[in-house]
């Protein structure tokens, strides 16, 4: 059982370490094989007994009331926690097979695998072309950046808004823009997985739509997992959909799965009276 721990030594005073590699024979269809038993925040036990398979080429959303951990356990996936504070984990991500919380894998390495998109868009204060170009350059990239540039930027639906301004701010974009000029910042260099975590909740309807619209084309090319608030947007785009809920029985608010399958069967046919009252708004 692996346990992360925020106090780990920097990174940089390490030997470089290996991103994980498949292990044969594992079910190629899950990319990620989730399972938390326990994840804290120094003393706060924050999440508790969720495990999520993310399947290859699908989006899966992650829903569930404020506070059920639902963002905690995305950030698990890629090992973004190990940047809080305390943070402490009791369980298991396998990524084709292999363990990125083994004391052997380097997480830096993991995000060049499995990136990220965050709820609000944080383009850096440089070019259009350089925010795009950025992770290629991190991570050593020899070939032509141009080329990878525009294929960034045509598969996050944004190549024709900004082929002429390449080189203005990514400041200087609309909100949606922005996003998408994230994603593709976050689709450069390749990645197999693709963690949103409520990519729209900061765009406005039109926008949110393009968003979407570019989600459900990413598929083709890679798997994603999304947190969102919006029900709606879970049933537009997810494959599969898992409900978080909140414990409140030892005196503080843990969030746990309660229930995880095709989103058509979640959200028509709720298993469980949480999922079932949730999905009626009977609370939030």
């Amino acid at each position: 059982m692996s346990k992360g721990n925020a106090s780990a030594k920097p990174l940089q005073n390490q030997e470089p370490r290996p991103a994980p590699t498949p292990v044969p024979g594992t079910n190629d269809d899950v990319v990620l094989d989730c399972h938390i038993k326990d994840l804290y925040y120094s003393s706060f036990r924050a999440v508790r007994d969720t495990a999520i398979p993310i399947k290859r080429n699908s989006i899966t959303a992650f829903i569930g009331p404020s506070g059920c951990g639902k963002s905690t356990v995305l950030r698990c996936l890629n090992r973004m926690n190990d940047l809080v504070r305390g943070f402490r984990f009791e369980g298991h991500v396998r990524y084709r097979g292999r363990d990125i919380y083994d004391a052997a894998i380097d997480p830096v390495a993991v995000r060049r695998f499995i990136g990220m998109v965050f709820q609000q868009p944080n383009p850096f204060a440089t070019s259009i072309y350089n925010n795009v170009a950025f992770g290629l350059r991190l991570n050593g990239f020899k070939g032509d950046k141009a080329e990878k540039v525009e294929k960034a930027l045509r598969g996050a639906v944004l190549w024709d808004e900004v082929k002429d301004k390449l080189q203005k701010s990514g400041l200087s974009l609309s909100g949606g823009q922005q996003q998408r000029l994230c994603i593709a910042r976050a689709i450069a260099t390749e990645p197999e997985v693709l963690l949103m975590d409520e990519p729209c909740s900061a765009l406005d309807p039109i926008a949110t739509r393009k968003v979407e619209e570019l989600m459900l084309e990413l598929r083709k090319r890679f798997t994603i997992a999304i947190v969102t608030y919006n029900l709606q947007q879970a049933q537009r785009v997810a494959d599969y959909t898992g409900f978080l809920y909140v414990d409140t029985s030892e005196g503080c608010r843990t969030g746990y799965l309660v229930e995880f399958g095709d989103s058509r069967q979640v959200f028509q046919d709720p298993q469980h009276k949480y999922t079932q009252d949730y999905i009626r708004g009977e609370f939030s």
